[in-house]
């Protein structure tokens, strides 16, 4: 903040309504002095404002530029490591992978019973 603003305050009629309401000469000018400074040095003028918008204008533009420097970089790193990839593939290309033959997991089914005939059972010759 600008500390060299003066801002418009009538002292004289400050320090006659501090008398008016009770207060002495000597406390009503002090009143006056304490305020002046305050008004003074903590104040922010139409020019500190305006400073400050241009600064927040300046550093938005500041973070807009980094930003697309960055995703230039990140493309730019990407594109790098994808030609490594591929230089790698071709100077050592990858083993084709083998996958064996798929086993049959189950259990083989039992024979089938046959139902018996009716009739003679005869013994088998020998």
């Amino acid at each position: 903040m600008s500390a060299s603003v003066t801002v418009a305050f009538d002292t004289h009629k400050f320090i006659k309504q501090m008398v008016a309401t009770g207060f002495t000469e000597e406390q009503a000018e002090t009143q006056v002095r304490l305020l002046s400074e305050i008004l003074d040095t903590q104040l922010a003028t139409k020019g500190d404002i305006i400073r400050l918008e241009k600064d927040i204008l300046r550093l938005e533009k500041g973070i807009e530029t980094a930003k697309v420097e960055t995703i230039k970089w990140v493309i730019v790193t990407g594109i790098a490591i994808l030609g490594g990839v591929a230089a790698i593939n071709r100077l050592t290309p990858p083993i084709p992978y083998y996958q064996p033959p798929v086993q049959e997991m189950r259990q083989p089914a039992p024979p089938p019973v046959l139902p018996a005939l009716p009739g003679p059972q005869t013994a088998p010759a020998r």
